[in-house]
């Protein structure tokens, strides 16, 4: 390779570099602030519908459910009754038009609705847009009660600072932008598409077949299946149900090493499962975190801490073993590996 050619396309490279991230920045800039509007729109329109009923005590969720199904009958996605009513909050705590801000996204709203005292919502809101915040650094200054603290603290100084540090790292990319799935909705994307790398969905959809060929009674519900909590949106790899067991089985798979964080996230799906999903009649919800690594595979199989015995007596005998998880894991990410580079070199 000539390295002074190469040399003399680095500052192309840079330009070009540059003009991609501009661009999609503005992208991002113009679907946030066209979002942001039109939910402030909605939830105006709510407001004044709702206060021109005869039965406003009523109109919740008799109305608000309606008004869902037949949004979303006609406009796709993003229309859920939760959304609506975070729409009409969203009214009420911004009555005035031109006060909303467009640098704040539709996801820094969310954070600030749940802020309770008017003062603070704003104060929030303000140092988001001075301090360029990401919605993700906004939710976690609410969360540690950065405003609440400013005031009541003598050292002033030292809380800022800590703010600072916390706020540092979490920058939004083009990778957030694309996962993003309040912007997916408001476009009405398939959001699905975006949520996992080629590999990772490469070897999804081989153990969804190996799942299903190996296990006994198993049925497939869904990939990428969207699992709202603490308003928050996470995606579980596959879902399946066991017709033997009577029981959803919930997958997960993680490409880089396994967590005590990825354990308590999979407890968390079991939980909500359990809670939001599961009949009166259905067994246990089972949680399965598999690792694939580049020179080894871990399986860690996830349920509450009080039905152990009931796990490990009944569940195992129509589960896949770990040694069999294991050796499918290395197989397919080989497998997967070698027809990524296959296209690569294409």
């Amino acid at each position: 390779m000539n390295l002074k050619k190469t040399d003399e396309l680095t500052p192309l490279i840079s330009e070009i570099a540059q003009i991609i991230d501009q661009a999609r920045s503005h992208a991002r800039r113009s679907v946030n602030s066209a979002m942001v509007v039109s939910y402030w729109e909605i939830g105006r329109l709510i407001v004044e519908h709702e206060q021109q009923g005869n039965a406003r005590a009523a109109y919740g969720q008799r109305q608000l459910a309606e008004l869902s199904a037949r949004l979303t009958e006609l406009l796709g996605k993003g229309f859920d009754e939760r959304n609506l009513r975070h729409m009409r909050s969203f009214f009420q705590c911004f009555p005035i038009r031109n006060a909303v801000r467009s640098e704040l996204t539709w996801t820094h709203y969310r954070a600030l609705l749940r802020v309770e005292n008017p003062a603070a919502r704003e104060w929030y809101a303000q140092e988001a847009i001075s301090q360029h915040w990401s919605s993700r650094a906004l939710e976690r200054q609410i969360g540690v009660l950065y405003y609440e603290r400013l005031l009541s603290s003598k050292e002033k100084s030292q809380v800022a600072a800590e703010a600072r540090e916390k706020t540092a790292p979490l920058t939004e990319t083009a990778k957030d932008f694309l996962r993003d799935p309040y912007i997916l909705d408001f476009l009405n994307l398939p959001d699905k598409s975006w949520q996992e790398s080629t590999l990772e969905q490469a070897i999804i959809a081989n153990l969804q077949d190996f799942l299903l060929e190996l296990g006994k009674g198993f049925a497939f519900v869904e990939r990428q299946q969207r699992i709202r909590f603490a308003d928050e949106d996470f995606y579980i790899d596959l879902v399946f149900y066991n017709f033997k067991l009577k029981c959803f089985l919930l997958v997960d798979l993680k490409l880089g090493k396994l967590s005590h964080q990825d354990i308590g996230q999979m407890d968390t799906y079991v939980r909500l499962y359990d809670e939001r999903v599961k009949s009166a009649d259905d067994n246990p919800t089972v949680g399965l975190v598999l690792c694939s690594e580049k020179s080894e595979a871990v399986v860690k199989y996830s349920v509450l801490a009080d039905q152990r015995h009931l796990f490990a007596a009944k569940y195992m005998p129509y589960l896949p073993s770990e040694e069999e998880l294991k050796r499918e894991l290395e197989r397919e990410r080989e497998q997967a590996m070698q027809q990524l580079a296959r296209r690569q070199a294409q």
